[in-house]
């Protein structure tokens, strides 16, 4: 209840901050038109308060599109409430710094004006409708913008049979945040286009329960190639106050279920070998493995690894790229390669050629793109799906196409 009061008194005492911005620009309008946006504002404000405190005290019950959809407006304005916020402190730190001036210099000096600079206010409005566009972009068009990434990777032990083989990454679906089929049909139209050997899936199929993903089974079972696919974090249903232990374990059953019949190929802490010519590779796939203390670890890298000792290649399937570090590169320097999920590049960013930036890289070291330590690399798609914000800006959706090629 402490954390609830102080979230919601938070969220009270932004509102009011930015209602400074907005009083001191309608200042010169009619008294009418003023009224019309103070009660507008005043409105939306109210609106995010009932809205949270809702969300808050349902925590953990199951998801629903128009509560989901909801969250996601609240949480672009909030973000745009907080550029506002921070031109408004530069303004404060400006005329606290003119007040202690004319303070310092004694009787005499010019009337210190309190109000607030109305060009800074006008500015604080301008700078927060700029990530309020961009995020309104990011769900309208960017959500489902797939992009097709291509990797040409290069390895001294393939064995020549795989040269040129070509593997199709896919990852955190999170299915429960579609509000239709025909997204991730397009999805798999463009899947199918690349032609590739295998396709496989770095978990997080959903956002919480196996019922998400259930009318999207026929479609996932339209992709031509084989898939193999590992759990993520959000596949074992620990964000849902279950009723029974039984219920929970019945969910994750459920979702395997969902998986075969797909057609798809869930690696459990297992392994399988691909064979062209009388040449082996072998592909790994573990349960969500996390060095973060806030997501669960059930994977087994030993179990999966065993038996492929004699196995010249290797590649990895495990969701959280923090797997990497934690485990993969010290103690199983045989894998030549990892492919992960799980951060999404945050949804936000900066990603041009040469350059990219996202909140998510000051929690995860490996969190977009190819990584390479020694002799082994880690790839980090940024997923296919979207989760909380219900869109993409700078990192948008990705199907990564990899062509190994012999060194």
């Amino acid at each position: 209840m402490t954390r609830l009061i102080i979230t919601l008194v938070l969220v009270l005492l932004i509102d009011i901050y930015v209602f400074q911005a907005v009083r001191t620009v309608a200042a010169g309008m009619l008294p009418s038109a003023r009224k019309a946006v103070y009660v507008v504002y005043w409105g939306i404000s109210l609106f995010t308060l009932g809205t949270l405190l809702l969300a808050l005290l349902t925590r953990g019950s199951a998801p629903n599109p128009v509560r989901m959809q909801v969250a996601n407006v609240l949480f672009i304005l909030f973000i745009s409430k907080l550029v506002v916020v921070l031109f408004l402190l530069i303004d404060d730190l400006v005329r606290l710094t003119q007040w202690l001036s004319n303070t310092l210099r004694g009787p005499g000096q010019p009337k210190f004006d309190v109000g607030r600079h109305k060009f800074m206010s006008q500015l604080a409005l301008i700078m927060g409708a700029i990530p309020l566009g961009t995020l309104i972009w990011g769900m309208v068009k960017g959500a489902y913008s797939y992009q097709v990434k291509r990797v040409t990777l290069k390895f001294p032990n393939l064995p020549p049979a795989f040269d040129g083989f070509r593997l199709l990454q896919i990852t955190d679906m999170h299915s429960g945040s579609f509000h239709s089929g025909e997204p991730l049909q397009k999805a798999v139209e463009i899947i199918n286009q690349q032609a590739a050997d295998v396709v496989v899936f770095t978990g997080d199929m959903v956002n919480n329960v196996a019922s998400e993903v259930e009318p999207y089974v026929p479609t996932l079972a339209k992709i031509k190639a084989p898939v193999y696919s590992v759990l993520g974090n959000h596949d074992y249903g620990d964000y849902v106050q279950w009723g029974s232990r039984e219920a929970k374990i019945q969910n994750l059953d459920t979702l395997k279920q969902h998986q075969r019949q797909a057609g798809w190929d869930l690696l459990l802490n297992e392994h399988r070998v691909l064979e062209r010519d009388g040449q082996r590779i072998a592909l790994l796939g573990v349960e969500n493995w996390s060095t973060r203390m806030n997501f669960p670890r059930y994977g087994s890298l030993a179990q999966a690894h065993a038996g492929t000792e004699q196995i010249p290649f290797k590649v990895l399937l495990s969701h959280d790229p923090s797997h990497w570090d934690g485990e993969v590169n010290t103690k199983y320097q045989d894998i030549d390669l990892m492919l992960s999920g799980h951060t999404h590049g945050m949804q936000f960013g900066v990603n041009i050629p040469g350059f990219k930036w996202s909140p998510v890289q000051y929690v995860y070291r490996q969190w977009a793109g190819l990584y390479q330590k020694g002799r082994q690399s880690l790839y980090v798609n940024v997923g296919l799906g979207f989760l909380g914000y219900h869109g993409r800006v700078g990192f948008l959706p990705e199907i990564t196409v990899f062509e190994f090629k012999r060194a």
